[in-house]
């Protein structure tokens, strides 16, 4: 079997990431967290497995100001894919990185609390 080249041309990836808060503190509600993660792979299958592994790097457990455990673990990876464009020589000015589509608005209002300026 032929080692796969290591001079093999990376690309930059997006990585849509999804954590989960929990506690063991009574009447504890779940908060969620997106994170858009940058990654650079040789292929989207490699950037794919990067992806779960940065995700799984970034599980923490803390105490709260409370005293109460928190933990932050990783709940899926939600989608990764090739950056839109990659020129960030022209970053100064603005690149798409990442974009995704959506048809119910009043649905993205409902969980997007900087909609609707909501404290977390």
């Amino acid at each position: 079997m032929k080692p796969e080249s290591a001079d093999k041309t990376e690309s930059f990836y997006i990585a849509v990431i999804l954590y989960e808060s929990s506690s063991d503190a009574p009447n504890y509600q779940p908060l969620y967290q997106e994170c858009f993660v940058l990654l650079k792979a040789s292929s989207l299958e490699k950037a794919k497995e990067k992806a779960v592994c940065y995700g799984k790097k970034e599980e923490v457990s803390y105490k709260n100001e409370d005293g109460e455990n928190i933990t932050w673990s990783l709940k899926q990876v939600i989608d990764v894919n090739s950056v839109l464009y990659d020129d960030f020589d022209s970053a100064s000015n603005g690149v798409d990185l990442y974009a995704r589509h959506f048809r119910n608005y009043e649905a993205y209002h409902s969980f997007e609390p900087l909609l609707s300026q909501e404290k977390l």
